[in-house]
């Protein structure tokens, strides 16, 4: 079986971490036993092989660590009581059926945990990235359009009220539930950006994170089926999953939706997620996650680029503008402009953008007008935009498909200068 530390990371965390906190209540601590757990994991499985259930095995080393450290301090009596109660369970733990059956309730409960109102929306939000989702603080702070540093001191901070406040490790009431419900979905909606479209590294997609955060939004979802928040963004996961097998070529490389061969799409993801959002619309309260759902699903009933209705996305996109200050919806909102209105009317939409300092210098802002310049034939300024964005990204997939932008523009500037052999043209005939 392979494996590597950073899917292991995002696979196990949540369920090993939500299995540990249940026992022994103390989440700085817990988190720290299960990185110790993966890292002994990571040292030892390729040379010993992967056990029949990892799961229980890690469990099993990170409770291990919680139990010598607890031990450590004998004057915490209540710390010992945990000890012992660990001790009379432990095989139990570590069995497989015990694993399945405490996986989901484990997982839901250390994300509404970590969505606690003793914490800022802000600070829950990035907690349960990093504890639920497996996500690294660089790519939280990218997620979130704010230094690394900053985010880093959030998710400490976070920590620590945690631990102070004596948050118990179970289901919350359904009151409570509610009051946590918002930053829940936002939690989980960001694992599914993430996975669907990586911020760094090699790979375009991260197809763990993407089908973890469906899993999840599904057991909530499950949990409150009337809810049609909820039900928009299940249902906007599905429509945008559904077309991830068009999204890259045979090296890996980024194929844009306009692009795709769209008979690659999933059509029993579409129908589901397109039933889902159509339910929701009707029960009369919109929100946020259902108007991108919309958007999603006018995408993927087109059977052709051409045949996507453009008017009804950019009228869409303006009532998500109104409920939302996401910098990134009015982008996506210049784009449709545009589609409808001309390349003209964009640019002159991105012009406004450029004081919002969440967008100064991010490589979408860079790539939508470069894109805008080149459908409005200004190849030169175009060119220059393709690779500002592509120096500022930091996700290969989307370097190389900027930088390839730049170059094939470049390419055709050249061409009326060049004759068929590539020797210099005569200007004088």
């Amino acid at each position: 079986m392979a494996f590597s530390a950073e899917t292991l990371l995002r696979e196990l965390t949540p369920q090993v971490l939500g299995a540990v906190m249940r026992r022994f209540g103390d989440f700085a601590a817990a988190e720290d036993a299960v990185q110790d757990a993966l890292l002994a994991a990571a040292m030892q499985w390729p040379d010993e092989g992967v056990p029949d259930n990892p799961r229980g095995w890690l469990i099993h080393v990170a409770a291990r660590r919680m139990t010598d450290q607890l031990r450590s301090d004998l004057a915490r009596r209540r710390r010992e009581t945990a000890v012992h109660a660990w001790t009379a369970d432990e095989q139990v733990v570590a069995a497989p059926d015990s694993a399945t059956i405490e996986h989901e309730d484990d997982s839901l409960i250390l994300l509404y945990m970590c969505c606690h109102p003793a914490l800022t929306r802000p600070t829950a939000i990035a907690l349960t990235l990093r504890a639920v989702g497996g996500l690294t603080t660089a790519e939280i702070a990218r997620a979130y359009l704010v230094p690394e540093a900053t985010m880093a001191q959030r998710i400490s901070r976070a920590k620590q009220t945690i631990k102070a406040s004596g948050v118990p490790f179970t289901m919350p009431t359904d009151r409570d539930r509610a009051d946590r419900l918002g930053a829940v979905l936002h939690v989980l909606y960001l694992v599914f950006n993430e996975g669907y479209a990586s911020s760094s590294g090699q790979a375009l997609q991260r197809v763990d994170l993407s089908n973890e955060a469906i899993r999840l939004a599904r057991a909530v979802h499950h949990r409150l089926p009337d809810d049609p928040e909820v039900a928009g963004l299940l249902a906007l996961m599905l429509l945008t999953d559904a077309r991830r097998r068009a999204r890259t070529g045979p090296d890996g490389e980024l194929i844009p939706l306009a692009e795709q061969d769209r008979s690659l799409w999933d059509r029993h993801a579409i129908a589901e997620g397109v039933a889902l959002v159509t339910a929701s619309l009707s029960r009369g309260s919109v929100g946020g996650y259902q108007l991108q759902a919309a958007i999603a699903a006018i995408h993927d009933e087109a059977a052709r680029a051409e045949d996507t209705d453009w008017p009804q996305i950019a009228a869409l996109y303006k009532l998500l503008e109104r409920m939302s200050d996401n910098p990134m919806v009015r982008l996506n909102h210049v784009v449709a402009v545009a589609m409808v209105e001309g390349p003209q009317a964009g640019l002159e939409l991105v012009a406004t953008l450029e004081t919002d300092t969440r967008l100064s210098g991010h490589y979408r802002l860079h790539a939508v007008r470069a894109h805008l310049l080149e459908m409005a034939g200004d190849h030169q300024q175009a060119i220059l935009h393709y690779k500002a964005a592509a120096g500022a990204t930091t996700s290969i997939p989307e370097r190389n498909y900027l930088t390839t932008k730049a170059a094939r523009l470049a390419l055709a500037r050249l061409q009326p200068q060049l004759g068929a052999d590539g020797s210099t043209v005569n200007s004088c005939g």
